[in-house]
């Protein structure tokens, strides 16, 4: 059985419904969706503001490339278009930690090598699990990070999935 945690964002179209896509693509596997957020681009900052979450899921017959498979199929599924590194698109989901799990391999780095210092991945991660711990560098609520420009959207909830 793996657990891992999914970092979901957005920032063209119907950034929502893109997100939603995913607790639907992934609804059997699902364990914990946190609340939404929005927040400005990273690394390029020219750009739509991102509606970011994140999705425990938890699978028997699962390991990291097959989760890295299934967010990238929900990608396609998206219309995804890699044009430019941390340019605009329609879903983005990245694979952040798998328990038990580390790879240094080009494709797929776990645990994600910039989670430590996203607030887009922290914030939400800690609204499902306070207690979370990101392998390598520890309880992700005493990492520094900057909640600057990070805004939760109330009126914005991801539904469809039962908690396990």
């Amino acid at each position: 059985m793996t657990r891992a945690v999914l970092s979901i964002g957005s920032n063209l179209g119907d950034r929502f419904a893109f997100l939603q896509s995913v607790v639907d693509g992934l609804r059997e596997h699902v364990v914990a969706v946190s609340p939404v957020y929005e927040t400005a681009a990273w690394g390029v900052e020219d750009q739509p503001d991102f509606l970011n979450a994140i999705v425990i899921v938890r699978a028997d017959d699962a390991d990291e490339w097959d989760w890295l498979r299934r967010g990238q199929a929900l990608e396609n599924a998206a219309g995804r278009v890699r044009e430019k590194r941390w340019g605009p698109r329609t879903l983005d989901v990245d694979v952040v930690t798998v328990d038990g799990v580390t790879s240094d391999h080009p494709e797929l780095l776990l645990p994600h090598p910039g989670a430590f210092e996203r607030a887009t991945v922290l914030i939400p991660w800690l609204d499902v699990e306070p207690d979370a711990v990101l392998p390598g560098r520890g309880r992700v609520a005493e990492l520094p990070f900057s909640a600057e420009g990070v805004r939760r959207r109330e009126d914005l909830v991801l539904s469809g999935w039962m908690e396990a």
